[in-house]
C-alpha cells in the first residue's frame, strides 16, 4: 500500500502540477479568445435559453417537423444533471481548502478559472451534441470519447478509450466513495449518526434513482439541484447580512493577496502568490469541472438538435457553480475569523457558518453537504456508466449501475486517504485527452458558433434549429 501511495502521489504531483494548470487555463483562454469572449458577452442569452429549455418541447418551436428532435431529457435538466455532479463537496470543502492552503487570494484565481472555464464548458457541450451517437437501445450518448472518435477519426480512438477508462474509474472515487464518506463524517460529527447507517440510507435512495437511468436521474436533479442551490445561497446571504461590516474587507483580502504573499497568522501558515494561483485554479477546476470532460456526457442527452444552444446553456454551469455558489462560501469564510485558526475543509466552512448563526450554522453545512454529495453521486453514476458503456458495450450498463450502488456504503465506512489520492489523479488524467480534443476540434466550435450567430444553418447532422 505504501508503494501504491508513493506511486500515485508522484503521478498526482505531475498531473495536478503547474503544467496541467497551464494546459487547463491555456486551452480555456485560447477558446475564449477564439470565441471573441462570446461566453461572457452572451451570459444573459444563456440564462434566457435555460429558462426556455425547461420544457424540451419549447426548443422545437422553430424547427421544421421533418427535422425532429434528439435526446432524452430537456436542455434545462441536462444542465441540472451536470450541476448535480459539479455542485458538491468542492463548493464547501474545496473552497475552504483553497483558502486554508493558498490564502484569500486563491478565491480570485478561482474566479479567473471560472471565466476561462465558461468557454471550455461551451466548447465541450457543442462538440458533445455535434458528435453524439444513438446506442442500440435508442438512447443518445456522447462526451469526449465520442467527439474524439467521431471528430478526430478512428486513428484517435485510443485517446477516447483512455478518457473512458479514466472516467469509469474516477467515478467510483470522486463521484461515489469520497462523497458518501464526506456525508458520513458530517452526519456523525453533527448528529451522531453511525457511518454505516448513513451509507445504507444513501445506497437505498441513490439506488432507487440510478437504476432508473438518465431520465430518472435528470428528473430528480431537475427538482433537487435548484432547491438545494438556492437554499444554500440564501443561508450564505443570511451569514453575510450578519457579517455585513466585514464584506468590504473580505474583497480587499481577495484582490490584494491574489498578487501578494500573505504572512502566517495564528494557525494559518501563510502562502506565496504561487500557492494562491495553484490552489485557486486546482480547487476551481475540482469544483466546476471545466476541462475534465464530465459535463458534456450529460449535455449529449439533451433534447436539442442545436449544439450551440446547448453550449450556451452548458457554460452557465461554471458560472453558477464557481462565481455564485463558491463565492458565497468564500465570503462566509473570509468574513469570519475562523480561517486563520488552521482549520480547513468542510469543518472550516461549518465553523464559519456557526460563528454567524450559533447553534445551527454547522447543521446547515452538514445538511447542504449531504444533499450536494447525494446529487454528485447521481450525476457521476451517469458519467461513469457512459464511459463503461463506451468500453464494454450497452449490455454492461446494468452491471456498472449495480456495482456503483454497492460501492456507496463501502465508501461511507472506509478510510479513504488512498481512494482520495487515486480519484484525484484519475480525475486530472481525464482532462488530458479532453483538452487535446478541444484544441484540435476548436475550428469546428468556432465555425458552428459563427454560423449560429450569423443565422446560418448549423452543420450538425440535419441541424436546422438556429433561433436567435
Amino acid at each position: 500500500m505504501e508503494t501504491l501511495n508513493s506511486l500515485f502521489g508522484a503521478i498526482n504531483g505531475v498531473v495536478w502540477g503547474p503544467l496541467m494548470l497551464i494546459l487547463l487555463l491555456g486551452v480555456g483562454i485560447y477558446l475564449q479568445i477564439g470565441l471573441k469572449f462570446m461566453p461572457i458577452r452572451k451570459l444573459g442569452m444563456g440564462f434566457s435559453l435555460l429558462w426556455q429549455g425547461r420544457d424540451a418541447k419549447s426548443t422545437q418551436k422553430s424547427v421544421p417537423e421533418k427535422a425532429g428532435q434528439d435526446g432524452e431529457i430537456s436542455p434545462f435538466n441536462a444542465l441540472m444533471t451536470a450541476l448535480s455532479a459539479t455542485i458538491g463537496t468542492g463548493n464547501i470543502a474545496g473552497v475552504a481548502t483553497a483558502i486554508a492552503l493558498g490564502g484569500p487570494g486563491a478565491v480570485f484565481w478561482m474566479w479567473i478559472t471560472a471565466l476561462v472555464g465558461m468557454a471550455t464548458k461551451f466548447a465541450e457541450a457543442v462538440l458533445a451534441v455535434r458528435y453524439r451517437e444513438t446506442d442500440s437501445t435508442g438512447y443518445h450518448v456522447g462526451g469526449p470519447m465520442f467527439y474524439i472518435k467521431n471528430g478526430l477519426g478512428k486513428k484517435w480512438l485510443w485517446l477516447g478509450g483512455l478518457f473512458a477508462f479514466f472516467g469509469a474509474v474516477a467515478a467510483f472515487g470522486i463521484g461515489n466513495t469520497v462523497q458518501s464518506n464526506s456525508v458520513a463524517d458530517a452526519m456523525d460529527a453533527t448528529f451522531g449518526i453511525p457511518h454505516w447507517l448513513t451509507g445504507v440510507v444513501i445506497m437505498v435512495l441513490a439506488g432507487a434513482v440510478i437504476l432508473g437511468g438518465i431520465k430518472r436521474i435528470a428528473k430528480v436533479a431537475g427538482k433537487l439541484v435548484p432547491i438545494m442551490g438556492i437554499a444554500y445561497v440564501v443561508a450564505g446571504i443570511l451569514v453575510l447580512i450578519v457579517n455585513a461590516s466585514q464584506i468590504g474587507e473580505a474583497f480587499s483580502l481577495i484582490f490584494y493577496y491574489a498578487f501578494n504573499p500573505i504572512a502566517a497568522a495564528g494557525g494559518f501558515a501563510g502562502a506565496a502568490v504561487m500557492a494562491a494561483i495553484r490552489f485557486g485554479v486546482a480547487r476551481g477546476i475540482f469544483s466546476n469541472e471545466a476541462g475534465l470532460g464530465s459535463a458534456p456526457i450529460a449535455h449529449a442527452a439533451a433534447n436539442t438538435k442545436n449544439p450551440v444552444r446547448q453550449g450556451l446553456i452548458a457554460m452557465l454551469g461554471t458560472f453558477i457553480d464557481t462565481i455564485i455558489v463558491c463565492t458565497i462560501t468564500a465570503l462566509v469564510i473570509l468574513t469570519s475569523t475562523v480561517w486563520q485558526t488552521g482549520e480547513e475543509g468542510a469543518s472550516l466552512t461549518a465553523l464559519s457558518f456557526d460563528q454567524a448563526l450559533p447553534g445551527f450554522g454547522n447543521q446547515i453545512v452538514a445538511i447542504a453537504l449531504a444533499i450536494f454529495a447525494f446529487t454528485t453521486i447521481l450525476g457521476w453514476s451517469f458519467y461513469g456508466e457512459k464511459c463503461f458503456q463506451f468500453l464494454f458495450g450497452t449490455r454492461s450498463i446494468m452491471l456498472y449501475r449495480v456495482l456503483f450502488v454497492l460501492a456507496i456504503p463501502l465508501g461511507a465506512i472506509a478510510q479513504l486517504g488512498f481512494i482520495w489520492l487515486m480519484a484525484d489523479t484519475f480525475n486530472a488524467m481525464m482532462a488530458i485527452p479532453n483538452l487535446i480534443a478541444l484544441a484540435l476540434l476548436s475550428p469546428v466550435v468556432f465555425k458552428l458558433t459563427k454560423d449560429y450567430f450569423a443565422g446560418k444553418e448549423i452543420l450538425a447532422g440535419e441541424e436546422l434549429d438556429h433561433d436567435k
